[in-house]
């Protein structure tokens, strides 16, 4: 009885993994994705006078996070077989690292919010920085059918040496399609929603007279 469990269990993930490595069921290819137009409306836009009021300018860091999202690989995992095992998708992948694109996203996101986003090298000028640290991007399966992609991220606001907040954020969406680019999609929209409530936060937080 367990043996035909694990070998049903085996083949529906080798079924996934197939779909996966085909797009629009086509013969796989290499295919690649991205956050799309960053010109797009999304409810960051609520939160952008309060950011603006409260941050007119930020020096915003590259995103850090685990090595595994410092490489183009698409990762996904199957809760219902081996939650503890990310999947890299066999031929699709990212236009960059996650890390590159979460980093352009959200300077992206914060300037359309009214904020002045300066780089790392201009930190010695007295602006608050934002670093953020990405603890989870992935496409996640709790069934064969039913998927989601999650953004977890913890973002800390410096006033020079000091911490002056920090804050956890987690979104997730759920996938349209049991596939790449369904992973892709959610991931996009989940990071946006992400970046709004950061810019949110940013409009709150304790920060020094600029």
């Amino acid at each position: 009885m367990h043996s035909a469990i694990r070998h049903a269990v085996s083949a529906a993930a080798a079924a996934l993994i197939l779909a996966g490595c085909a797009s629009n069921g086509k013969a796989p290819n290499n295919v690649t994705y991205d956050f799309g137009s960053p010109t797009r409306p999304t409810a960051a836009s609520a939160a952008a006078g309060a950011a603006r009021t409260a941050t007119p300018a930020l020096v915003v860091t590259d995103v850090t996070g685990n090595s595994a999202f410092d490489s183009e690989r698409m990762y996904y995992r199957l809760n219902y077989a081996d939650a503890l095992q990310a999947r890299p998708y066999a031929n699709s992948h990212w236009a960059t690292t996650p890390l590159q694109l979460l980093t352009q996203r959200f300077k992206s996101r914060i300037g359309q919010a009214g904020v002045k986003v300066l780089s790392a090298t201009d930190a010695s000028t007295g602006v608050p920085l934002l670093r953020i640290d990405v603890d989870d991007f992935t496409h996640t399966f709790d069934s064969t059918s039913a998927s989601y992609g999650e953004v977890v991220l913890r973002a800390s606001l410096f006033d020079g040496r000091t911490l002056a907040d920090q804050r956890t954020f987690t979104r997730r969406v759920a996938a349209t399609t049991a596939d790449a680019g369904g992973g892709a999609r959610a991931l996009a929209e989940a990071t946006d929603a992400v970046a709004a409530d950061m810019i949110g936060w940013l409009g709150t937080a304790r920060l020094p007279k600029q």
